[in-house]
């Protein structure tokens, strides 16, 4: 982060399925962080509560002007709209910045959650004093967000990083895109869980697969294994197509800790070949990246 960005102030905001998390990134700072229940009423509501609490920071913080929104699913290519974001109720086509903007009376900066969190990762985390970072989140889904020189890269058509829908099992399971064999139809913690469910013939939550798994459960040790095992090759692909400097790990899966990743390195390092090697690190910033994120990318915005 340079010395002009460190004297920034901005206001973030993570919109997720269950909870909205906001707070004011101050110095590279987090401050005065809240987190409230996400309506289940449709987008209106959700863009009530946001400016709400905007409107509450902005009072005891008169100063902080910019603010800066993430946001689960895509986005339109002019970044103004959300598509959809599947686990929030009636987010679909939500013109979230016009929305926001016309209930405070300023300009909102929309971002992806997880192009969001890749930039708290690469100014105040894990990759830190890097020129380049990829950031992948492994949770429900899979999802990546790409920093070059500081800036999330979008590609042509802003979707650069959908390393979830990427295919690694042609004719595989149908990812909720609709593509058969994607890496998170495959490999994410809703595929996990739906597979040790499948083979033990009960329900089975991702965190059990992975107990079982540790305990030596032929099953779930098999499940868990190939899962790291589609992660580390998309990781080592990646690393060929990109080169970065690192590549960061965090979302839920992620948490599980040193036999997620022992599977996932063991799989990046030999399907990396006699190429560059790749250097994974577990993210820093916890649940704190998208708030973080969100706030960078306003201060990113052009005035």
């Amino acid at each position: 982060m340079t010395e002009a960005a460190a004297q920034q102030v901005s206001i973030g905001v993570d919109v997720g399925g269950t909870k909205i998390a906001t707070g004011i990134l101050r110095g590279g700072e987090l401050q005065d962080r809240q987190v409230q229940p996400t309506p289940e009423t449709g987008w209106e509501a959700v863009l009530d509560a946001i400016a709400a609490r905007v409107r509450e920071l902005q009072a005891r913080h008169p100063e902080v002007r910019r603010v800066g929104v993430g946001v689960p699913g895509p986005l339109d290519l002019a970044r103004t709209r959300v598509k959809f974001a599947p686990n929030i109720y009636g987010f679909t086509d939500v013109p979230l910045v016009d929305g926001l903007q016309v209930r405070l009376g300023q300009r909102v900066v929309l971002e992806n959650d997880a192009k969001a969190a890749a930039l708290a990762e690469a100014h105040l985390g894990a990759a830190r004093g890097t020129g380049s970072s990829v950031y992948v989140t492994v949770s429900t889904g899979i999802g990546a967000g790409i920093v070059l020189n500081g800036r999330i890269w979008r590609g042509r058509h802003g979707i650069a990083g959908e390393l979830g829908h990427v295919t690694v099992m042609p004719g595989g399971p149908v990812s909720g895109a609709g593509l058969d064999g994607a890496l998170e139809a495959v490999a994410s913690g809703t595929a996990i869980a739906r597979d040790a469910s499948y083979a033990l013939n009960r329900d089975v939550s991702t965190a059990e697969a992975f107990a079982l798994a540790a305990q030596g459960q032929p099953a779930a040790r098999r499940i868990v294994q190939q899962a790291l095992k589609h992660i580390g090759v998309a990781l080592a692909d990646l690393q060929k197509l990109l080169d970065p400097e690192v590549i960061v790990i965090g979302g839920g899966v992620a948490s599980v800790g040193e036999m997620f990743f022992q599977g996932v390195r063991a799989a990046a390092e030999e399907y990396a070949g006699p190429f560059a090697p790749v250097t994974i690190r577990p993210a820093q910033l916890g649940t704190n990246a998208g708030v973080i994120g969100a706030a960078l990318a306003a201060q990113q915005a052009e005035a």
